[in-house]
């Protein structure tokens, strides 16, 4: 569900007509609806109520400071991968305490500033990564709270970029080296152990590979139970997939039940990391028709936002709906390819898409709340783009363009 509907023809966020965003923000920009923020939060939440769990967005998905202090104003917690995504929940108002700090390759200054805001929880990826953070404990003379990422070897039946529990996949220890990973941490003098972590990837639409790692976990604990290795959580990760097509993911409430039936732990706290299942549906991505390229062969519908903008559909061939701004039907529906003014052919938001448009009108794409702004870059000198928040009938500009001085005022001539 989302808060991006038709009224009297013209698309609205909330309560605000998406034109009036346009004259005043311009295009190409970004939209995000507090309110479905709030609902898929909530939705979540209440999904695990009976377990002690804490919910920790993963801020790789979303990571505007506006959508943070909204999410930790609700309770949530954060799970970051880089000190600069810390210091954006820091920045937002978000609670360092309630944060967990995964990624394969944290380096000694990030870790002693995580250390030095007493964060919640490291989830360690490496043996390496552990002696490092034993290390700067000792240093700091603290105790360093952590987990370790165990990856389970089981198939996401996803994206092969963004399944991450195989065994061909850089992230996590092998489950076969778990328990003398786990040993080996029970017995450093500055590391507490405090869970025990595990993600299989990213956009699953099935219950099956979350039940099969579950009980891959449930195993091991029993091992650690039996080493007298106590956990007081168990991360299980996100991934949980969202509505781009025509995906049927389980919804929050059923992912929820798969997951306590198969947990026979009641008495750990279960950490989640949704991302993508909060934000992706939050936000949409507003782009400016500049020019119809029509022939025989193929039609082209070139528009003001490239793959800078929105990497998805070039990185992974994503499919994200494609809609128009006011749907007026007085044009003839065409099959375009929807590209965008960056200097590659792999430059495209959406293929074979049949628009009723014409030249100036102004298109949404939809679902771009998550891996949209966060993955854009600044290729072929192009400003990222305007951030903005509705809340029912408001809106707040929550990050300014850049402009062109903003791209070069760091660099210098020999």
């Amino acid at each position: 569900m989302d808060h991006f509907n038709y009224q009297h023809h013209a698309l609205y966020a909330e309560g605000v007509c998406l034109k009036e965003i346009i004259e005043k923000v311009g295009s190409p920009c970004y939209v995000y609806s507090a309110a479905t923020l709030t609902r898929h939060y909530q939705v979540f939440d209440a999904a695990f109520t009976d377990q002690p769990h804490k919910i920790c967005y993963a801020v790789k998905a979303n990571s505007n400071l506006a959508v943070l202090n909204l999410l930790a104003s609700l309770g949530a917690g954060f799970d970051v991968v880089s000190q600069g995504e810390l210091m954006r929940v820091i920045a937002a108002g978000g609670d360092p305490t309630q944060v967990v700090f995964s990624g394969v390759g944290k380096r000694p200054d990030e870790i002693a500033f995580a250390l030095k805001h007493n964060i919640y929880c490291f989830n360690v990826e490496s043996l390496a990564e552990l002696d490092c953070i034993q290390q700067i404990a000792h240093h700091l003379n603290v105790r360093a709270p952590i987990a370790l990422r165990i990856n389970p070897d089981i198939d996401a039946k996803s994206h092969p970029y963004v399944v991450t529990g195989l065994k061909e996949s850089k992230f996590g220890i092998a489950y076969e080296d778990a328990i003398s990973a786990y040993k080996k941490a029970s017995n450093l003098a500055n590391i507490q152990i405090r869970g025990l972590d595990y993600h299989i990837g990213s956009q699953l639409v099935e219950l099956s590979p979350f039940i099969e790692a579950i009980h891959r976990m449930n195993e091991l604990i029993l091992k650690l139970q039996s080493l007298g290795i106590t956990l007081q959580h168990l991360d299980i990760g996100g991934g949980l997939g969202v509505v781009y097509q025509k995906e049927t993911p389980p919804l929050p409430d059923e992912y929820a039940r798969a997951i306590l039936k198969n947990c026979p732990y009641q008495d750990l706290t279960l950490i989640i990391e949704p991302g993508r299942a909060i934000a992706a549906n939050a936000g949409i991505l507003i782009t400016q028709v500049l020019y119809l390229k029509e022939s025989a062969h193929k039609n082209f519908c070139i528009v003001d936002a490239g793959m800078n903008d929105l990497l998805r559909p070039a990185l992974y061939s994503a499919w994200q709906e494609i809609i128009p701004i006011e749907r007026l039907n007085e044009q003839e529906a065409i099959i375009y390819d929807v590209v965008g003014p960056v200097c590659e052919s792999g430059d495209f938001l959406g293929k074979n898409r049949v628009l009723a448009i014409k030249q100036g009108d102004y298109l949404a794409v939809r679902s771009a709340g998550a891996y949209g702004f966060v993955m854009s870059s600044n290729y072929n000198t192009r400003p990222r783009i305007a951030e903005v928040m509705v809340k029912d009938k408001q809106y707040k500009i929550v990050r300014e363009r850049e402009t062109i001085e903003h791209l070069y005022r760091n660099e210098h001539i020999w």
